[in-house]
């Protein structure tokens, strides 16, 4: 069993990323979203709770399952200690199945994450991003609140990989995150 944490800042590029890794390897994607516009279109707010029961449930599951791996995608705010905390509650539920994690950072500047923001298969899987211009404010305000970038060598976990996707292709980078890990 294998636990793929895709980190990184708003419309870097985790998603995507995941979708390609998917279709190379025998491993299934969990997009953050998946939880988050669920919880939306049921009760028409976000409500954090309800996202992480549905998680918690997922995580449980599918670490018992026997099957190859998981890839999560995860906007990790370094700043914040609730999210650390979390990470090792997720890997906590893996590692209990003998579970192998690794972790892939992916970084790119504002100005790119705001034009991939607008971009077809993002609007397609995530409908609470379809207001472009509160989904760039917000994209905007969450650079200035939260620091969704390690510090150089802030991240000691083996089987970590920090990628700057700023000019690579998904399908260029998936391969990047395949051959390194051997998956």
């Amino acid at each position: 069993m294998k636990l793929v944490f895709i980190i990184g800042n708003a419309a870097v590029g985790k998603m995507t990323v995941g979708q390609e890794l998917a279709k190379i390897t025998d491993l299934r994607l969990f997009h953050n979203h998946m939880t988050i516009e669920l919880i939306l279109d049921i009760f028409g707010y976000y409500n954090a709770k309800a996202i992480a029961q549905i998680r918690e449930i997922i995580f449980e599951e599918f670490a018992g399952s026997g099957q190859y791996g998981l890839i999560f995608t995860y906007m990790w705010a370094f700043d914040q200690q609730s999210d650390w905390d979390y990470v090792e509650h997720v890997c906590d539920i893996f590692r209990r199945h003998n579970a192998q994690i690794y972790y892939v950072e992916l970084v790119a500047p504002q100005a790119i994450r705001l034009q991939r923001n607008v971009t077809e298969n993002r609007l397609l899987k995530k409908a609470s991003k379809k207001d472009i211009e509160v989904s760039n404010e917000r994209l905007i305000n969450d650079d200035k609140r939260y620091r969704c970038v390690s510090h150089e060598g802030e991240i000691l976990y083996d089987n970590y990989i920090k990628i700057d996707n700023s000019c690579l292709s998904a399908e260029t980078v998936s391969l990047m995150i395949k051959e390194r890990f051997g998956f």
